[in-house]
């Protein structure tokens, strides 16, 4: 084993246990190897690639449930959000997520405040952050706690407000040929017929 899948296979398990996300779990992983700072890491797709192993080796009886009920979830908040376009991205679109996963839905709005303004009409409490967005510059973020009554537990769920032209770079494949986001009838769909 090289040092960067050594790296993937720790960071794997930190993003499956603690929920790290994957930047984290990398730079936590190097210092737990005891690797110096400036180790090279291993790219994206290899942490995604050695999460999955991960979760078919010591969650197979657990994730299949738990990723549902958060498709689920992210489903309710994209109805409750339809007018901002959302589109459901991350792990739980990939299908990598357990009960430990935030919701990162990407909305598409006209005027950038719209979507903060709804959740105050909704009388939804949210935390703002800027964030890198996927067109390369910041966009606001989001951030709510909503009950999954399934889970037992408040699940985060970020609200990535992209400006509306921005959808049209939105569902370029990825370096893995996959759409990186789904939309609400991609999602429904999910949810409505999972795979087994």
């Amino acid at each position: 084993m090289d040092t960067r899948e050594d790296i993937a296979a720790t960071a794997a398990r930190l993003v499956v246990e603690e929920g790290l996300e994957y930047g984290p779990a990398k730079r936590r992983a190097v210092r737990q190897l005891g690797l110096p700072p400036r180790a090279p890491l291993p790219d994206n797709d290899a942490v995604e690639a050695a999460v999955r192993e991960y979760i078919d080796i010591f969650c197979a009886d657990t994730q299949p449930q738990e990723l549902a009920a958060l498709r689920r979830l992210a489903l309710v908040w994209m109805e409750r959000l339809a007018e901002f376009r959302p589109h459901l991205a991350g792990a739980v679109w990939h299908g990598t997520a357990t009960r430990l996963s935030d919701i990162y839905l990407q909305l598409f709005c006209d005027d950038s405040k719209s979507a903060e303004i709804a959740l105050i009409d909704k009388g939804v409490d949210y935390d703002v952050r800027a964030v890198p967005g996927f067109t390369g510059g910041t966009v606001d973020a989001l951030s709510i706690s909503s009950m999954s009554q399934e889970l037992g537990e408040a699940v985060g769920v970020h609200l990535l407000v992209h400006d509306h032209d921005d959808l049209r770079g939105a569902l370029k494949p990825d370096a893995q040929g996959r759409v990186p986001r789904g939309d609400l009838q991609a999602v429904r769909a999910l949810v409505d017929n999972p795979a087994p």
